[in-house]
């Protein structure tokens, strides 16, 4: 990555604030954090800023015309499992990096490593490894995806290493992450399914229903003892049914729960991420990318823990079985496929992608929005939605190549 400059300046662009878009907007950029956001002169838009410092008329100022682009917030993944050829649940430090830097390339600023089912003492040793890559700022956290979960819907985990939710284990997993779990999913109807759902929001870990066969009243009471999130909502649960509306209509309905969607065009019909952002709203969706490996690398044979999976034409799926395996999703193209397909608002889209993720991982102090003082993490758009520059901490990660 270049060395930052002292200061830069990207002007001209449409800039997503969480007050709505500025037209012929500017971002200034000092010292890795944003010093100040606003429009132009003249535009109705008062400038906000930090520190002090202009935007213009310094001989160590860089300024950017980015006319025609878009400037939103770096993403924010919170349930991805590797990439770029790598996997977070087996991978060794250069791997991971490598993995965390694909996404990066792809606008993901913040990245949460996603384990999936192993033996608990691999997942503890796991645990422990991936814990210090947290400490020193490469991941926000990490995410047990497994073995808490059901056999009935346990898509691409392994059966025999599946187990019940018992609070002591659970405890394991958290110990040995060092306060640096973010969240565990969990079917919460099995056996020691709700005591976990407490344990967990005490110690100040997301509890997310997911690979799960519960009832629309068990779900409730996982709901009321604290658990917050929706696991990739609409896969690995039961349908929603007239008779029986299962989990998916507990988890829409009720605004303590975020809905995590992955959107790809593989996991989800338009038609059911209209659903969740008609009955959710904005504000209670968060994308996800549930990569594997292939994402941003490739079709081939992979390993997702200990099971084979073939990915052909950007489709990953067990060897055996045939049941979806993650996704090889990108979030940039989450967020053009939302944009130019979904036809979703631009301001909607951000927040799925970047704000609501923040807040619910507690980082939104820092990351997620673009706002005086926080993390210089962004991303520019062209005017069909695709990356033309990443900025992390103040470095470029894509550096815009503007004609």
């Amino acid at each position: 990555m270049a060395a930052r400059a002292e200061s830069t300046v990207l002007a001209g662009a449409r800039v997503v604030l969480p007050t709505g878009v500025v037209e012929n907007g500017r971002v200034r950029v000092e010292a890795g954090r944003i010093a100040s956001v606003g429009g132009e002169a003249g535009q109705g838009v008062e400038v906000a800023s930090v520190g002090g410092g202009a935007d213009r008329g310094s001989s160590d100022t860089s300024v950017l015309d980015l006319t025609g682009h878009w400037v939103v917030p770096g993403f924010v993944d919170m349930h991805n499992h590797g990439g770029g050829g790598a996997s977070f649940t087996s991978g060794g430090v250069d791997e991971v990096l490598k993995g965390v830097r694909t996404h990066q390339e792809h606008g993901t600023t913040t990245l949460v490593a996603s384990t999936v089912t192993g033996e608990m003492d691999f997942l503890a040793q796991r645990a422990g490894f991936l814990s210090e890559l947290v400490e020193q700022g490469d991941l926000a956290g990490i995410h047990f995806e497994g073995p808490f979960i059901s056999p009935c819907r346990k898509g691409a985990h392994s059966e025999a290493l599946l187990r019940d939710p018992d609070p002591a284990e659970v405890r394991k997993l958290l110990d040995a992450a060092r306060g640096t779990a973010r969240m565990v999913t969990l079917a919460t109807e099995l056996p020691g399914g709700i005591d976990s759902v407490r344990l967990l929001v005490e110690h100040g870990v997301i509890a997310a229903i997911g690979h799960t066969d519960a009832t629309y009243e068990q779900t409730v009471e996982a709901i009321d003892a604290g658990a917050t999130v929706a696991t990739h909502l609409f896969n690995a649960m039961p349908p929603l049914g007239h008779r029986a509306p299962g989990p998916i209509a507990a988890l829409l309905e009720d605004e303590r729960v975020t809905v995590e969607l992955i959107n790809d065009g593989t996991h989800l019909h338009p038609a059911a991420l209209e659903l969740a952002f008609h009955r959710a709203g904005a504000g209670r969706v968060a994308f996800i990318t549930d990569a594997m490996d292939a994402a941003g690398f490739g079709d081939g044979v992979y390993q997702l823990g200990p099971l084979e999976v073939e990915v052909k034409d950007g489709v990953a799926r067990l060897a055996v079985g045939g049941s979806i395996a993650g996704s090889t999703l990108t979030l940039d193209t989450a967020f053009k496929r939302a944009a130019t397909i979904d036809r979703l608002p631009v301001t909607d889209i951000v927040r799925a992608i970047s704000a609501n993720p923040a807040k619910l991982l507690g980082v939104y102090d820092r990351v997620g929005s673009l706002e005086p003082g926080k993390d210089a993490d962004l991303v520019i758009l062209d005017a069909d939605f695709a990356i033309a520059g990443v900025l992390r901490r103040g470095e470029w990660v894509v550096r815009p190549q503007l004609g």
